[in-house]
């Protein structure tokens, strides 16, 4: 092989091509995504009284916390979905969407029948005035018949990823943005509904990603295809597994961030502000590099389909560029515009000053994260949930919490050098049992 052969099998423009059309509207979708949110807090804003605002505050991230951990089937539906696209099986394309479906069903309207035990959870944790109370009661016992719905979205949305229909999936979040929105305007100022319009529209906007997400996943396999047998625990096995890993590592990494954040509380309220700004420049990365991660878990899955070793390499390597681009723009922009942005979130020049001491992670937590992030995304396309359920175990046990104790003293400093040492190895873990995966011909096994 040449040396021009080699270059043009590393910089296939049709690959790169392919991952732009799913990374950009999938950033774009990231963006759009917590435009729901904003909507419902623009609108109880401008209610009589804070009690409002605070407590749908409350009931939205007891809400939002639900979803999250229930994100690892969002994350085993594309890895599942990409690799039936590859190997072009029908039946496998149809049982990788209905299996999905089914656990997602079960696990929403689970949630509906401990709605109250979470309800009472979260009461106690938000330690609430009565007024407020009342309304993280009612936001929530509104807003929680959503469940079924919005657990079944994660499965189609992480299906029509695993298709490589991004642009579909952004569409379908804008409309149902737009929606969100004329209900809110049309429930709370128009029928004067309050906190339970608010909440209404949300479920409903919902429910309306549901109906057009099924209707975009059946456009796509064409006459559905079901078996019994895939609902029997022996077919069911596999997909629970995967389920269970994704879980724990998912429950690993929201450990880790929440250990971060009450930590932090405890070294007085000026850390705490600090994580909290910093927790949005980790949003605000998340929202690029997680677009990439997607593009990785669609285009690898598809190549492990196709039981193609030397695809999902190629994927890799192209990938891996436009993940370096991102993270390297992102440091760009932050070491260029970082006090511009911190002055953006807040005005209290105290804590303006306070936050310059911690610009250098801000400059690094991308260059840094990206790694974490992509291969995340690769092995979600392989669906080698073990793997990354490992290898975030031994990164928060091994290096992350014993990092903190040891550099204790720096106390806020110290959780964000163990945060990043953290992210570091991650990547450093998959890309490391990658690099064996290949070395022992196992990548499609």
């Amino acid at each position: 092989m040449t040396h021009n052969t080699t270059l043009s099998n590393f910089f296939q423009i049709s690959l790169h091509q392919k991952i732009i059309a799913i990374a950009i509207p999938m950033i774009l979708s990231n963006i759009t995504t917590p435009l729901m949110g904003l909507v419902d807090t623009a609108v109880l804003g401008h209610m009589p009284g804070t009690h409002f605002l605070a407590g749908a505050s409350v009931a939205t991230l007891i809400i939002t916390q639900l979803y999250w951990l229930c994100g690892f089937l969002r994350m085993t539906s594309t890895g599942l979905s990409a690799q039936a696209k590859g190997s072009a099986d029908l039946l496998q394309l149809n049982q990788s969407l209905f299996q999905g479906m089914l656990i997602s069903f079960v696990l929403g309207c689970l949630l509906l029948l401990v709605k109250d035990s979470i309800l009472s959870l979260g009461l106690f944790f938000a330690d609430a005035t009565p007024i407020v109370e009342n309304v993280i009661s009612e936001y929530f016992s509104v807003r929680i018949w959503g469940a079924p719905a919005a657990v079944l979205n994660l499965v189609l949305i992480g299906w029509l990823i695993g298709q490589q229909k991004a642009k579909q999936v952004l569409l379908i979040q804008v409309l149902a943005n737009l929606i969100n929105l004329a209900l809110n305007l049309w429930f709370v100022f128009g029928l004067e509904l309050e906190v339970f319009g608010v909440a209404l529209a949300s479920v409903l906007a919902e429910y309306f990603i549901t109906i057009v997400g099924l209707f975009a996943a059946l456009k796509v396999i064409g006459k559905p295809l079901v078996q019994k047998k895939w609902f029997s625990v022996t077919y069911l096995r596999l997909l629970l597994s995967l389920n269970g890993d994704t879980f724990f590592r998912n429950l690993l990494l929201q450990a880790c961030i929440a250990f971060l954040i009450f930590k932090g509380v405890g070294f007085g309220a000026t850390s705490a502000a600090i994580n909290a700004i910093l927790m949005q420049f980790f949003t605000l990365i998340a929202l690029g590099l997680d677009g990439v991660a997607y593009a990785a878990e669609a285009l690898v899955g598809e190549q492990k389909g196709k039981k193609n070793s030397k695809g999902i390499i190629q994927v890799i390597l192209h990938g891996l560029l436009w993940s370096i681009i991102v993270a390297g723009l992102y440091s760009l922009i932050f070491v260029v515009f970082g006090t511009e942005i911190i002055a953006i979130i807040t005005d209290q020049a105290s804590l303006q000053i306070a936050m310059y001491d911690y610009l250098n992670v801000v400059y690094w937590l991308p260059l840094i994260a990206h790694w974490c992030f992509f291969f995340d995304g690769v092995f979600v396309g392989l669906t080698r949930a073990k793997a990354m359920r490992n290898s975030m175990l031994f990164c928060a046990v091994v290096i992350y919490f014993p990092t903190f104790w040891l550099f204790v003293d720096f106390e806020n400093k110290g959780l964000w050098l163990a945060m990043l040492l953290f992210l570091l190895t991650r990547g450093i873990s998959l890309g490391g049992y990658f690099i064996y995966l290949c070395r022992t011909q196992k990548v499609v096994v």
